[in-house]
């Protein structure tokens, strides 16, 4: 195997979101995205209370922590998306679908929290990326 590879086995939900299992060959280049939030490169909150705003700030953040290690978001092999309770999810999706639409989709985790570490925060993206050299 000399690609990574993602799986949606039979007698699981097929979702053009997301996929199921992800495999990733020996030698590949392995990148771990913390936490991104909306905020500038100064530490100031982007698009107070606008979800939509917020998401796409929080993914753009995360596409230049990838490009610093020579990644882009075609890597991404799992993304883990925080939503605060109450935000609108199709608005949060929305918003990013377009930049994350895949033939082949990487794995999802998403969770609603009470909060996230930067107030006003609303979306929080954290990514596992793989790149074979």
């Amino acid at each position: 195997m000399a690609e990574i590879q993602f799986v949606r086995p039979a007698g699981l939900v097929v979702s053009p979101a997301f996929s199921h299992v992800a495999v990733v060959p020996p030698g590949a280049t392995t990148i771990y995205v913390g936490g991104q939030n909306a905020v500038d490169a100064n530490g100031v909150l982007i698009g107070a209370g606008d979800i939509a705003a917020q998401s796409s700030r929080a993914l753009k953040n995360a596409a230049l922590a990838l490009e610093a290690v020579g990644a882009t978001l075609d890597d991404v092999v799992q993304w883990t998306v925080l939503l605060v309770e109450g935000v609108d999810l199709r608005a949060a999706y929305g918003a990013i679908a377009a930049e994350l639409a895949s033939d082949e989709p990487p794995l999802v985790v998403s969770a609603r929290v009470a909060g996230l570490g930067v107030a006003g925060a609303l979306v929080e993206i954290s990514a596992i990326a793989a790149v074979l050299r």
